[in-house]
């Protein structure tokens, strides 16, 4: 199966922490949203080979800025150029104070059957220093218009480790998005990305970032509160009721094509047997994105071909944050023992319980989630 995602790079505000790309402006809305049209037409033959779509993700940038009517027209190209399930997950991503309930009933009219809402904290001193545009109690009030909308597949988007904040603060916050009851909880920690605001604050010595050993902390309570609640922990940063993870995701974690349309979004295609997996990437410039689909030119910024060693460490990494790395189907695939090739290693991992093994698959456990970059990079050296 694959996906197909959309990255609407509007914002009424950049948050201090984010690194995607986004402009605050909309003046070039409109002439953005016509070469998104003629993006997904030049890509129209990949839907030519039997690919089948089964999720859609609208990214951003802030996509619930769009109007519902906008969306609904995205989607129905989309169903008109690929080959699209019936009973596909269609996501998007949605920020409090950007939406009332007539808006969030109307997108679910036109085909959005998942949420992501950007909540980040409900703490209004977090949110300001985050340089969120709601409240808390607005972003209460968004995810029960949603399930008032008639959204019944929800997920909350929440930041831990800010400056200052402590383990309680943060308890109050995962408390608050359980008595929302979400189907989905993705927890972050606050990262401090190059060329971010926030970047430079902490340069400047404004801001002083959480400690690692308080960071882990709140990881690990995270992990434990949200298991007792009934979450299943399934990828690094992700958590989710019985039947609820992400598909969209899933796809990025298993290896699985996607295609990614709009200024920055990333591609990756091993749909044709005949030709090495290819990952690429489209400008970040809406300027240069438009100035491209006006001569008829995919807008890609830059491209590679994965090797089959490529893929091996990726599968090793992508693996350990998400469902594991199942023993068999991982020698099957590379051909590669990974008890023989690293057998003192993995023997060290299971004995400090940063792994565990059960049914042919190598899983870290809640301590190894705090390691399994470190790991991924040891096992696949």
């Amino acid at each position: 199966m694959s996906g197909l995602y959309l990255h609407i790079p509007f914002c009424e505000k950049k948050c201090i922490y984010c690194d995607f790309y986004s402009v605050e402006s909309s003046s070039t809305m409109e002439s953005f949203l016509g070469s998104l049209n003629h993006e997904i037409d030049l890509y129209a033959s990949f839907g030519h080979d039997g690919a089948v779509f089964e999720t859609i993700y609208f990214g951003g940038g802030t996509p619930s800025l769009l109007s519902p009517p906008t969306v609904g027209q995205i989607l129905d190209r989309l169903h008109r150029k690929f080959l699209i399930l019936s009973s596909a997950e269609v996501t998007l991503e949605t920020n409090p104070g950007t939406v009332d309930l007539q808006k969030l009933q109307e997108f679910r009219q036109v085909g959005i059957n998942r949420l992501s809402v950007g909540i980040q904290s409900f703490r209004d001193q977090g949110l300001k220093f985050l340089s969120r545009i709601h409240t808390s109690e607005e972003a209460k009030q968004c995810i029960r218009m949603a399930q008032k909308a008639g959204f019944d597949n929800v997920s909350l988007d929440l930041i831990y480790a800010l400056p200052g904040q402590q383990l309680q603060a943060w308890e109050d916050d995962l408390a608050t998005a359980m008595s929302l009851s979400p189907q989905h909880i993705s927890a972050y920690s606050l990262i401090v990305e190059e060329g971010t605001p926030l970047a430079r604050m902490v340069d400047r010595g404004d801001v002083r970032p959480t400690v690692e050993e308080v960071e882990a902390e709140m990881y690990m309570f995270t992990m434990e509160y949200l298991g007792v609640h009934g979450y299943e922990h399934y990828e690094v940063s992700n958590y989710a009721k019985p039947g609820y993870l992400s598909r969209h995701n899933s796809l990025y974690w298993n290896h699985d094509s996607y295609l990614g349309f709009g200024p920055s979004a990333h591609s990756f295609w091993s749909g044709n047997p005949l030709l090495e997996p290819t990952r690429w990437w489209n400008i970040a410039s809406i300027g240069r994105y438009c100035e491209m689909l006006t001569r008829d030119q995919r807008p890609i910024g830059g491209k590679e071909s994965l090797e089959r060693a490529d893929l091996l460490t990726e599968e090793i990494f992508l693996g350990l944050r998400s469902g594991g790395i199942n023993v068999h189907k991982f020698q099957e695939e590379y051909g590669i023992n990974l008890f023989e090739r690293y057998p003192q290693k993995l023997s060290r991992f299971l004995q400090e319980n940063l792994l565990t093994l059960e049914r042919e698959v190598i899983r870290p456990t809640a301590k190894g989630f705090l390691f399994c970059d470190g790991i991924a990079l040891e096992l696949s050296t």
